[in-house]
């Protein structure tokens, strides 16, 4: 059950509010990717009956099917929420049907390293011709403080056909308003060990009633809701997450580099600094940052600090290190063949894994893209092995138009590079039959062998 705030439910409001609380609320997901697809199927799988819309057509024909395009969704959980219900569009006219609408859209970079914010200008204006009186607008894709109140409600108030309002702070009308709540998502491709609806669900309304619509409408699916003053708080609890992630990250990093030059294992290091009970949380090194959300959210609080005249150090110098660790890869490889009396001009070498993590099918500015390129910058030739991708074709920054190669006659390499540390892979054979073999994830953690090179 939900908590209610203190100020009374206009009878619009009331009619939305009870639906969602008897879970007989129609939900529209907007954005069928690797957020509103699980999104959808846990509203689903509550009861609720629920419309996705995404403008590719592929993505709707495959769930019409009954297919997944997602690795760690089975297609039986797609077909199963069918029976309860689901459906997949591409007519956005159908959101005048819906009680809620949750926009789960991506929020990338330009080239310049500054908000591209094309995609949720673009739904939103998508959205508002089919705006209804009462209808809750959730934002979950993350952004910078501001977004939601600056960008996405004017959008929507002047493009609606009934000139509908967003509800007023402190002035609740009962006519001609519609509602706007943000919610950040907290997706964990990979993550086992935390369900997805026992993660807390952080909501916070333009105003009041809007905050009470989207705690309702979440605890339907999550086990908590935690209610922010304002959107622009929930916009900045999104980022203090991931940016506090981005910053230890880097400090491992770099720490990384200098234990090695010391003949010290950060892996060790970090493995008993952890048996500390409090004070201390692990994070461990890479090759570089991946994912739609690590990568990406410092840069969108950098550019909105420079409104109000601030320099973010500490976060960009976060972000610099990050950004270097796939040169060091790349250098870390050239070194180990130098030793081996190879140049790395010339040589061969497999990569293995092109995800960002292990374990998922997600290629999402993972550090993978930016080693290939930078390999054949300095005349390698790259291949790679990931059991997720058959093929890497071509994404936002990138062509490569690659197809996955076996992991077999691993001598005729001059070097196995491992990027992801993939479950599938048997480390102690691939060392045994490759020639050299560097590792950037501690992959081959209790392996003792001179062909391996850690870095």
């Amino acid at each position: 059950m939900s908590t209610m705030s203190e100020v009374a439910l206009p009878q619009i409001a009331r009619e939305r509010y009870e639906r969602l609380e008897a879970r007989t609320a129609k939900i529209g997901v907007i954005g069928l990717g690797y957020v509103g697809l699980p999104l959808s199927l846990l509203f689903s799988e509550a009861g609720f009956k629920v419309t996705g819309f995404d403008i590719d057509e592929t993505k709707v024909t495959s769930l019409e099917a009954g297919r997944s395009y997602i690795f760690r969704i089975p297609a039986e959980e797609i077909q199963a929420a069918q029976k309860k219900g689901l459906r997949a569009t591409t007519d956005f006219s159908r959101l005048s049907d819906m009680d809620a609408i949750i926009m789960c859209v991506p929020t990338p970079l330009t080239g310049h390293r500054e908000p591209d914010l094309s995609y949720v200008e673009n739904t939103s204006r998508a959205v508002a011709p089919w705006l209804q009186e009462g209808q809750l607008v959730v934002l979950e894709s993350t952004t910078y403080p501001g977004t939601t109140e600056e960008l996405m409600i004017p959008i929507l108030e002047a493009g609606n056909k009934g000139g509908l309002k967003v509800q007023s702070k402190g002035d609740p009308k009962e006519r001609g308003v519609f509602y706007v709540a943000f919610s950040p998502e907290r997706e964990d491709p990979g993550n086992t060990t935390v369900a997805r609806h026992n993660i807390p669900k952080v909501v916070g309304g333009h105003e009041e009633i809007a905050t009470d619509l989207a705690a309702t409408l979440y605890q339907g699916i999550f086990t908590h809701a935690v209610r922010v003053s304002s959107t622009q708080a929930a916009e900045m609890t999104k980022l203090l997450e991931n940016i506090y992630r981005c910053v230890n990250i880097a400090l491992v990093n770099e720490l990384k580099v200098l234990s090695l030059r010391m003949g010290v294992d950060i892996w060790e290091v970090i493995d008993a600094a952890s048996t500390k009970p409090f004070g201390f949380h692990p994070f461990y090194p890479g090759p570089g940052l991946g994912g739609h959300c690590i990568p990406i959210d410092p840069f969108y609080l950098s550019w909105k600090a420079k409104e109000y005249d601030f320099n973010t150090r500490f976060i960009e110098l976060a972000g610099e290190v990050n950004e270097a660790m796939p040169a060091y890869v790349v250098q870390s490889v050239s070194k180990a063949l130098n030793q081996h009396k190879k140049a790395l001009n010339g040589s061969k070498v497999l990569m293995l894994g092109m995800a960002y993590k292990k374990d998922i099918d997600d290629l999402r500015e993972s550090p993978s893209l930016t080693i290939i390129e930078l390999l054949r910058e300095e005349g390698a030739e790259v291949l790679y092995n990931d059991p997720y991708f058959p093929t890497v074709g071509r994404g936002r920054h990138y062509n490569l138009n690659m197809t996955c190669t076996p992991v077999e006659n691993l001598d005729q390499y001059d070097c196995v590079l491992i990027v992801t540390d993939h479950s599938d892979y048997d480390y102690q054979d691939i060392v045994a039959k490759s020639k050299l073999v560097v590792d950037s994830r501690n992959a081959t953690k209790g392996i003792k062998s001179p062909k391996i090179v850690r870095c």
